[in-house]
């Protein structure tokens, strides 16, 4: 599994990067599509190429603190003890934007909103290529909103096609699914931290650093205080129903397959794939199965339930958007 790129696929995407196009690049989590952060006509590119709507904000991808630092108004002292426990790692921090001297985060990369996500990823291509382009990146997922998100850079070009200017392949991702998303805006004043996505990073983890964290409701109209807010998210073209017990669709829908965890399906006139135990190796194949899923041309897909405990939520975040009509 490459997790190096050629020091001259960097340099050329660094390039690009600088000069306003779009590289699609991994992170441990899923690939992103890049953009310069600072650079208001690219990230608008972004949003044209995935066809995502203003309203859902993107993540700025950094490679140190010192580069957070420059770009948030202020780094309280939870920031600072979160990025040091997790970073570089699948936790994204929501911060007050710098606005007072720059660099300053263009509007349309935080949905017009007075905050900003940001992250270091944990890998090795990613933290090169920001170095080398010296500029934070904006990067959502590699894929046109609400679809699957990619975990090889094949799902990438499958997506995206051409719409893109360069992809960097570094491999599966390891992670698999999105980093977990916390605001800590208003962090300084003493404003509880809140849970706005579930992700890489669990829930226990970070409350075993910072203690209780809250959990947001549903976004009401206008901008979402993260991505992957969005009711309809994760999704494979192919229809996907969230199965209980092993129970299943009536017979007479066509050919489906049933995502095993636990539970044997109530029908034997289907296709079953078995699902790992645990939940990062779950976690780890879940888009990879569901890309598969789609090209093996089913009329559906049955997901098995995980467990309700805390340790599968960002699990059933995924399945539970990706369900949704």
């Amino acid at each position: 599994m490459p997790q190096t790129a050629d020091p001259g696929e960097i340099d050329h995407a660094a390039r690009l990067l600088r000069a306003g196009r779009l590289v699609a690049f991994p992170t441990e989590t899923v690939y992103g599509l890049g953009a310069n952060a600072l650079d208001a006509e690219a990230v608008a590119r972004i949003y044209a190429v995935k066809g995502r709507p203003s309203t859902s904000p993107l993540i700025v991808h950094v490679a140190s603190i010192e580069m957070t630092e420059s770009l948030v108004a202020s780094w309280p002292e939870i920031a600072d003890r979160l990025a040091r426990r997790f970073w570089p790692g699948p936790l994204t921090l929501v911060l007050e934007k710098q606005l007072d001297k720059q660099p300053v985060i263009p509007a349309i990369v935080t949905a017009n909103l007075p905050t900003v996500g940001l992250r270091m990823p944990a890998h090795p291509i990613a933290v090169a290529l920001i170095r080398a382009a010296e500029v934070p990146l904006a990067a959502p997922s590699a894929n046109r909103f609400t679809e699957l998100s990619p975990t090889t850079a094949d799902h990438v070009r499958r997506s995206l096609g051409s719409d893109i200017d360069y992809i960097l392949d570094g491999g599966p991702c390891n992670v698999g699914i999105e980093s977990t998303v916390l605001s800590l805006a208003g962090a300084l004043a003493g404003a509880q931290p809140i849970l706005l996505r579930p992700g890489g990073i669990p829930r226990t983890e970070i409350e075993s650093v910072i203690g209780p964290i809250a959990t947001a409701g549903d976004p009401a109209s206008g901008p979402h205080a993260a991505p992957g807010m969005h009711p309809r998210h994760y999704s494979p073209r192919t229809t996907l129903y969230l199965a209980t017990n092993g129970k299943l669709p009536d017979p007479g829908q066509g050919q489906g397959l049933y995502l095993r965890h636990l539970h044997p399906p109530s029908r034997t006139d289907i296709i079953i794939h078995q699902m790992p135990q645990s939940v990062a190796d779950y976690a780890t194949v879940l888009y990879e199965v569901l890309h598969q899923a789609d090209a093996g041309n089913y009329n559906w897909i049955a997901v098995d339930r995980p467990p309700s405990t805390p340790e599968w939520e960002a699990i059933h975040d995924r399945l539970k958007r990706a369900a949704t009509e």
